[in-house]
Parts: structure tokens; sequence; C-alpha cells
């Protein structure tokens, strides 16, 4: 069944006087005073306990069970509190992966995180890209709503949030209505204060509505084509806030699953939330990015992420927290932190008024106390998914049957570590190619005789934190081998519901494709003589594509002096420079294929395989066929490499600390030393770029 709209029971002039036993309803003196704290969570990604199931180890940087502390204190400092969540919560570990594919929820169970959540008595969420991974039937279970498609079976009773879930901009294609509601008036008794300082008991009606990106139809379109489409956020919004206002809502809270992006507002961009800020909303949260807006507070907090340091500031004020005068709050990802919109509310010719001046936002971290110190976990959420985590950690421990001579990690995967990039693209080299061979189709058949690439990006690889980076059999070594567990596929490959696609292209395609991956690099000036970090932000990590050919065939250099656009230089193919008509297919997945990560040209237009198989399962069963894997064959394909460039100040690379010996290992004579800690954590490593 459809969430219902809860609306209040009464209007915003009825209240009840607090601290007598009277029921006598009274009007709200002008000038009354109302503090209200906005809390907010997003892309938990089902990163419940501060535990690494690929690692199989705790890891306090995260976790919603530490969230669960920054929340307790959030609302003894604030008791007038609305928590909201802004999607991308049943996806991204071990767990979520478990609970959908290897082994379902039924409808009878509750998903892992909305357990709990239902225990933190969260107040509403919207939805993220990342819900719809597993399907609509799955997601419309998991949230008992009925979508109103005919192919989508109806829940009954199903195990669900308890507290209302909003998207307003994705509407089926038939009845042109929104799947989920696409908003709630959420009704919160809240204690104020008079102007002559008594205590008032009144009501105010919260409205949140929820946005998704239109690259869902792109990310997820084995599910979705044909049943849904996405509308624009700024058009969907306009459309529902004055119907919100006339239905009582005193506050509107934008709920947007997507990032920050000040260019030119179109209805299909992935990151319209700035946009948001011009339809009338008071109060704005955001996700999608993993970033933290605003600049973080606590002591030796880290520096804005560049991407949003660059947008212009007559429209974003990255310290106070205000978008176009409108509070924003991103509060990263994985339960990292929490998002805070404090306001102070005056009652004012018989509505509630947002006094900016008053406005603070925070997005609040684990050491928000002292700089150091770590909040301890909330005791009471663990036990609540403790049968769920011991049977997702005996599913993760189970052999592949396969063991390793080398430890495959992405600590350096930006200076040119392939360890844990290789077999990837191994195993989607291998599939695609048979694939061709097998193929009935005549056209497809006749793609024979074209060589076969694949590209595979290091998706564990810092965007996270310092603890997020691939680490497969760290004790591995040729005189001992590790055998390979089911876990370890997805450390390798961590979107589990990416399925593998194919594209042919040209040379000159492929020359652009290489152009955009080389944007996750600064330029690098060799005359400065300050510090200089190779690659600024890890925001879009999941877009550095390694590109690879069997017996590494395909080679290419990156100049990182060079302006964006113009990097890629001695790109050739089994010797030979690659000619701009020259013809490949490039085994990837179906987010990149379809247009993932704005590559020109590659806009699903391209695509000459669409396969039901996951790249995680494709890779898993490639790794299963090996039965060994060696350092030699699978882990040493080095196929890209710097342009050499002497520069008369420092280069680094933030990555995890006391991981020198590591690059030592994998050969890469441009890691020269280990330096302090930034304030995230990372390491900077020294990079000399003329090695």
């Amino acid at each position: 069944m459809k969430t219902i709209h809860w609306l209040p029971p009464l209007t915003a002039l009825a209240l009840t006087a607090c601290g007598t036993s009277s029921n006598t309803v009274s009007v709200i003196p002008e000038g009354t005073v109302l503090k209200v704290a906005l809390l907010e969570t997003t892309d938990l990604h089902q990163n419940i306990l501060s535990y690494d199931y690929y690692g199989l180890k705790a890891d306090t940087s995260l976790g919603l069970e530490r969230t669960a502390a920054l929340i307790n204190s959030a609302r003894a400092e604030n008791p007038n509190t609305v928590l909201l969540d802004d999607g991308d919560v049943i996806q991204g570990t071990l767990l979520g992966d478990y609970q959908a594919v290897a082994s379902p929820v039924p409808c009878s169970g509750t998903m892992a995180i909305h357990k709990v959540m239902n225990a933190l008595k969260y107040d509403g969420a919207g939805v993220g890209n990342h819900e719809f991974n597993y399907g609509l039937n799955f997601l419309s279970q998991i949230t008992n709503t009925d979508f109103g498609l005919s192919d989508v079976t109806k829940p009954v009773n199903c195990g669900a949030p308890s507290f209302p879930v909003v998207l307003a901009n994705v509407v089926g294609i038939s009845s042109q209505k929104p799947i989920f509601n696409p908003y709630s008036i959420i009704p919160k008794k809240f204690n104020a204060t008079t102007p002559d300082g008594s205590p008032l008991s009144v009501t105010l009606n919260v409205g949140i509505m929820g946005f998704v990106p239109p690259q869902i139809m792109d990310w997820d379109q084995k599910y979705l084509a044909g049943k849904v489409m996405v509308n624009g956020a700024v058009e969907t919004a306009n459309k529902y806030i004055p119907e919100m206002r006339t239905k009582g809502a005193d506050l509107v809270v934008a709920l947007s699953h997507g990032g920050l992006d000040a260019s030119v507002y179109s209805p299909k961009m992935e990151n319209a939330s700035l946009h948001l800020t011009n339809t009338g909303i008071d109060a704005l949260m955001v996700g999608h990015s993993h970033l933290i807006f605003p600049k973080a507070k606590e002591t030796n907090g880290p520096a804005i992420d560049a991407s949003l340091a660059a947008l212009p500031a007559s429209q974003v004020d990255t310290v106070k927290g205000l978008v176009n005068g409108v509070p924003t709050v991103m509060a990263q990802s994985w339960g990292r932190r929490l998002g805070i919109i404090q306001m102070v509310l005056k009652y004012q010719g018989g509505k509630w008024v947002v006094q900016k001046d008053q406005t603070n936002v925070e997005a609040r971290g684990f050491k928000y106390k002292d700089g150091t110190t770590i909040v301890d976990a909330d005791a009471s959420v663990a036990p609540l998914v403790d049968t769920e985590h011991k049977a997702a950690l005996s599913y993760a421990t189970q052999p592949l049957g396969t063991t390793t001579d080398f430890e495959m990690s992405a600590y350096f995967a930006l200076v040119g570590d392939v360890s844990a990039i290789q077999i990837v693209n191994q195993a989607q080299i291998d599939y695609v190619k048979n694939f061709i061979t097998n193929s009935t189709d005549a056209t497809i058949a006749s793609y024979k005789t074209i060589p076969v690439i694949s590209c595979s990006a290091p998706f564990k690889a810092g965007r996270n934190g310092a603890t997020d980076f691939t680490d497969v059999a760290p004790t591995a070594t040729a005189a001992a081998p590790v055998g390979l567990q089911v876990r370890n596929p997805g450390d390798l490959y961590l979107y589990g519901n990416n399925n593998i696609q194919a594209v042919k292209i040209k040379g000159s395609d492929l020359k652009a494709w290489l152009e955009t991956v080389a944007k996750q690099f600064a330029q690098i000036n060799p005359a400065l003589t300050t510090e200089q970090d190779l690659v600024p932000s890890y925001g879009t990590i999941y877009n550095y594509d390694v590109f690879y050919a069997e017996n590494n065939a395909l080679t290419y250099q990156i100049d990182v002096t060079k302006a964006v656009g113009s990097r890629i230089v001695n790109l050739t193919y089994a010797g030979k420079p690659i000619a701009d008509t020259d013809d490949f297919i490039v085994a990837t997945n179906d987010y990149r294929a379809a247009g993932g990560g704005n590559v020109p040209g590659i806009d699903g237009s391209k695509t000459i395989i669409k396969s039901p198989d996951a790249n995680q399962a494709v890779v898993s069963d490639y790794v299963k066929k090996q039965g060994k894997l060696t350092l030699a064959k699978n882990g040493s394909g080095k196929s890209w490499s710097f342009v050499k460039a002497t520069t008369a100040g420092p280069v680094i690379l933030r990555s995890a600390p006391g991981k020198l010996a590591i690059a030592a290992n994998s050969g890469l004579s441009l890691v020269k030393s280990e330096g302090a800690l930034d304030a995230n954590g990372f390491a900077k490593y020294a990079i000399d770029l003329s090695k």
C-alpha cells in the first residue's frame, strides 16, 4: 500500500498550553519563538555497524551505530528535532547484497538498515539512485509501497520503514503519477517560547519531498525502461511546493539525492540540488556526492572538497552552509557524519517565519568534540542486526576455491598500480570474447576480428576516506598463497548491481574517453615550489577507468602538466599508434556504456552487448576458473604511466598511511616517501614525476 500523506490534525493556529493539565486551545502569541534542528543522514549504503565486511575487520570511521551517538547528542542539544535521511540506504556493503541477492529478505522480514532506522525513530526519508539497484519489485516490497505499475507486485503488509518515504520526480510512464508519495507533511509537537518567556507546546507541520537524478534511467535501465520516467527536479518542486503550503506545511525541506552543480539548469542534470534553492524551499538536504557540506567545523577538520570550493561564492557559502541563502547540508556518506540545520522560527502575521540570520549549519563528524576522539557506538544498535550480521559473515567467508600469490590493492592505483584492477579487466575481456565467439547473431559474430579491450575503475580508492581502499589477500606471497573467499570479488568490484556490457568504438572515441578519465588529475605546474596535490578530489574516483588489453597490448601515457583535454599521448595498440579510425570493442559496465561519467559519445548508442550477468559475478566466475592467480599473469600489466616531468616543488598523492612498502613491491619508483597525515587521515606520499 502507498505511504499515507501525514497531514496535521490541527492547523498551525491550534495548540495546547505547556505546563498545565488544561486542554484549552489558544492562539499562538505574535512573536513566539521556536527553535528547530533538522538532522540528516545520507548515503548510508547499509553501513550499520562500524565494520568492513570485505576486510573482515572493525572500522571505526563509519557506521550508523556511531551516527546514532551523534543523533543522541544532537537531540539532547536540540529538544525540537526532525530526523531525515536522503537516500541510498539499502545497497553498498556485502550485507546489503546478501539481503537483496544472496538471501533476499522476505515480505515478512525487514531490511536490517530499516530495522535500525525504525528504532532510531526517523521522521522521514527520501530515495537514492541505489535504491533501484535491485529492481522495482524488491523496492516495492521492502518499502511496502504500491507503485501502481501493472508488472510490479503489490505488497501486502511487508516489513518496511515506519516513517514516510517520499520521491516526487519518478513517475509511472502510463499513469504519470509518482510511484512513491511525492511529499509528506509531518506534524511535530515542539516546545516554543512566548514573548514573555513562557513555554508553549505547538505543532509544526514539516513538509518533505524527495528527488533522484534522471540518470537512474541509464544506470538501472534493465529494471526501469518502459515502466517509469524521471521529471526535472525544479519543475517537480514548482508543482508540489504550492500544494504543500496550501495543505499546511510550515517548513518545506527538499531531500535531494544529488550534489551541487552551478552550471545552467537542465531537467536532465545529475546534480540539480543547487537549483532547488530557487523554488521556495526552506531547507535543503543533499547527498549522492559523498562529500562534506558545509566545511567541517571540528578542530583540524578536513578542507572543503575541491569540487565544492570551486562553486561561485556569490551562490554558495561553504562555511555557513548556505546555497542562495537556503541552509544546505550534506553529511558525507556511510554514516560518518550527521547533518544539522539549526533554525529559529518566529510566529509573525499568523505563520512561522524563518529567521535566516539565526540559522546554523553543521556536518558533524565522529571527532566533533575535540578533533581527536571518536564517539563510541550506540550500544543499542548492534543487537538489532546481530542475526543479519552473522549470516552475512558466514556468507562472506565461504571459499572460492582459488588462491592468489599477490596482494591486490588500490592504494596506489592513481599512480599506476593495477594489482586490484587487472583481474577485473581480464575477466571482462574473457566474458565479452566468449560472448562474441558463441553468439548466433550474425552482427555480433561479425565482430570477431575486432580487438576487445576492457576498462575498470579502482572503485575503492579513497572516495569514502582513508580506510576505503581495496586490499585483497594482504599477506599473500609466492611462497604462501592465500585462498580467496566469496567476499573478495566484491572488494575488487564494488557494485554488485552493474551488468557487463560492451561498446564498439573508434580510436577517436578511445582517445576522448581517456581524456575524460585524465580529468581526475590536477594540472601540475612544474615551476611551482609549493605543494601540489596530484588528485585533489576522490569524489568521482569511480570514473577513473584503467584500460587494458590481453598481453598488455594497449598502452598510453598521461601528461599531467597539460590542460584537461590534451593529456593523452603515446596511445598504442600492439606497438602501433592508434588511428582515429581504428575499431575497438570495450568491455565495461551498463553504467558507463549508457553514459555514466559523461564520456563523450558513450551514451548507449554504441552498445553492442547487453548482458544479464553482473560484473561482480563475472569477476567471481573468472577467478574461480583460474584456480590460481599470480602476480606475473594477473597483477603486473601496467598499461599506463605518466609523461615524465621535473617539478620545482613537492607533488603528493593522498592514500592510506603505512603503505609505502606496497608501492615499492609494485615497482612504483615514483612513490618516494610517506609524509604527514592530512585532516582526513590520509598520508601524503611524495611523488616524483621524473621517474
